[in-house]
């Protein structure tokens, strides 16, 4: 089944201590949009300047996400550029120009409108209500929020999980919208703001999954190299979104696999810079970790 996705388009500069580079294909769509393109066909909805550059525009075509809804607006691509300590969970913002963004009104083309499944990437819950207002009976709906909108759009972060059917944020926002120091009575106090499933992620060490009839830990992928982290999140988001999407069933099952499928994107997207680990996955390579992913927990009952 399709999935509609809509999130921010960005040109990224990304410093780490090692390595520095400039005009990365970045923004929370982006990722997300790739990460789910290996499970499910993808709607996007976004919007880019007039100086956005064509290879990326064809990665995205290269991996059948559907640009119908991808608006072209005069002026620049929204930018932010960040710098990672030694610590890769340490980032800092350098700067941010939200360019042709920041008067981004999406308006969803008629086919986009059935969409069964919806992805609501990171961006303000002002957007992500404008944009599921528009959706025809929706079967399942996945957003994503971050710490800027929970001090600064409280309210309409509120309403919009009255709305939704699955949440998905880190471990700091978790305590952040709470107020529970534990994760454990955070996602317990998610669930009671609306969603039916909460997904709190914490980056290297995993994640957790909630619902009132389901608790489900996850760890992450052991990797010995990571060159920029940017966007894992993201990743993890959209291939969650994708495979639930592609199973057309949501069930306890389903969502088990779709967080350890979640967590093999986002595993191999922190190996390059921006997309580019993504430019060159095959399936084999997700069916080969899905496995080391089983092995990594699996012990014998006796």
């Amino acid at each position: 089944m399709s999935l509609l996705i809509t999130g921010s388009i960005a040109l990224d500069s990304v410093k780490t201590p090692v390595e520095e580079h400039h005009d990365l294909l970045g923004g929370s769509a982006s990722y997300a949009s790739i990460a789910a393109s290996f499970f499910t066909p993808v709607n996007l909805v976004g919007i880019v300047g007039t100086d956005f550059p064509r290879p990326y525009m064809d990665l995205f075509q290269r991996h059948g996400v559907n640009l119908a809804g991808l608006q072209i607006a005069d002026g620049k691509t929204f930018r932010w550029s960040g710098e990672y300590e030694w610590d890769l969970n340490q980032r800092k913002t350098l700067s941010v120009c939200l360019n042709v963004f920041e008067k981004f009104q999406p308006n969803l083309p008629e086919y986009y409108r059935g969409a069964p499944y919806v992805f609501l990437a990171n961006i303000s819950p002002q957007l992500q209500l404008h944009v599921l207002a528009q959706v025809k009976q929706p079967k399942f709906i996945i957003a994503d929020t971050m710490d800027l909108w929970i001090n600064i759009a409280k309210e309409p972060l509120l309403e919009l999980l009255q709305k939704i059917d699955c949440l998905i944020l880190n471990e700091s926002e978790a305590r952040e919208l709470t107020k529970q120091t534990s994760l454990i009575k955070a996602g317990k106090a998610l669930l009671k703001l609306g969603p039916k499933y909460v997904c709190i992620k914490k980056g290297e060490h995993g994640c957790l999954l909630f619902a009132h009839d389901l608790f489900f830990s996850a760890p992450a992928y052991p990797l010995e190299d990571i060159h920029d982290p940017t966007g894992a999140g993201d990743c993890f988001a959209g291939a969650f979104a994708g495979y639930l999407a592609k199973t057309g069933a949501i069930t306890h099952d389903t969502l088990r696999k779709a967080v350890i499928y979640g967590s093999v994107l986002a595993s191999y997207n922190v190996e390059a810079f921006s997309l580019g680990r993504l430019q060159t996955l095959t399936q084999e390579d997700i069916a080969s970790r899905y496995e080391a992913f089983k092995q990594l927990s699996r012990f014998e009952v006796s």
